[in-house]
């Protein structure tokens, strides 16, 4: 899923030196808290949780959102909802339909048959798809619930984590989504080479155990916040950055342009 950025009052538009000190060498779990912490000042935790499906609502809608902006399967989750009305409609409709009514989300063709293939296994498992059908993942642990959900056709982590944190079920996952691994990656809390499934646990172990679900959407929220309007793909806002003291990444890429600025190599290059 791509969310774009809601605005926060609280964020910051620049970063006046207080963070140059580099602390790049600090083992993982403490820069990931210090780096939460930081993010946290600066987009107000803790912050409004963005929706409040169901969570086979949720499933849905995440299975739209794929590769896909989430204006855009917004609006297809809505004319789901419109066409159809029910779950059982959308998975016993002609697979013409619902493409059709998809058509906004990328691959509408990939995605129809996939979703309906999901509700018809939800059905088989639980009987049913009423709004309440996946209630009962709220009452095992997290682990359990999303191995659950990954047993049903492609469903990944971060579709198991998304379910059981953005629905109702308010649960204790972490999704990461591209935003998030890319400042996880320039931070040096995981491997550059590390895929974002396999990144979910790595990212999750960071955490303090006791965190509450509230705590753990946070982290995922101002890491993709930080990611869509400061660590950019191309061109990262480094200089405004309130972690860069924390990234190698950043700090390579401030050295590299201190060095065309003033016509010369970097340090160590």
């Amino acid at each position: 899923m791509e969310r774009e950025a809601e605005p926060h009052d609280g964020a910051t538009t620049a970063d006046d030196g207080v963070h140059d000190a580099p602390l790049v060498a600090l083992p993982a779990r403490e820069k990931a808290r210090i780096a939460h912490e930081r993010l946290c000042e600066e987009f107000g935790c803790p912050i409004a949780y963005f929706r409040s499906h169901d969570a086979l609502s949720e499933l849905v809608g995440s299975l739209l959102s794929h590769r896909t902006r989430n204006a855009d399967s917004g609006r297809a989750y809505r004319a789901l909802r419109a066409r159809f009305g029910t779950w059982d409609a959308v998975r016993d409709a002609p697979v013409a339909e619902v493409e059709t009514t998809i058509a906004g989300v990328t691959w509408p063709e990939a995605k129809a048959p996939r979703l309906q293939q999901v509700l018809r296994e939800v059905t088989a498992r639980v009987g049913h798809l009423e709004p309440h059908a996946l209630d009962f993942l709220g009452d095992l642990a997290p682990e359990a619930a999303r191995a659950w959900l990954e047993g049903l056709p492609g469903v990944g982590p971060k579709t198991s984590a998304a379910v059981l944190s953005f629905s109702t079920l308010r649960g204790t996952a972490l999704p990461v989504d591209s935003h998030h691994h890319r400042v996880a990656v320039r931070l040096g809390l995981i491997p550059a080479t590390m895929p974002p499934g396999p990144a979910h646990a790595a990212l999750a172990a960071l955490l303090p155990p006791g965190w509450s679900a509230q705590e753990v959407y946070d982290h995922h929220e101002v890491f993709m916040l930080h990611g869509q309007r400061t660590c950019l793909w191309k061109t990262p806002r480094c200089e405004r950055c309130v972690v860069r003291d924390l990234c190698p990444y950043g700090q390579a890429v401030l050295a590299q342009r201190r060095a065309d600025a003033a016509g010369g190599t970097p340090p160590g290059a």
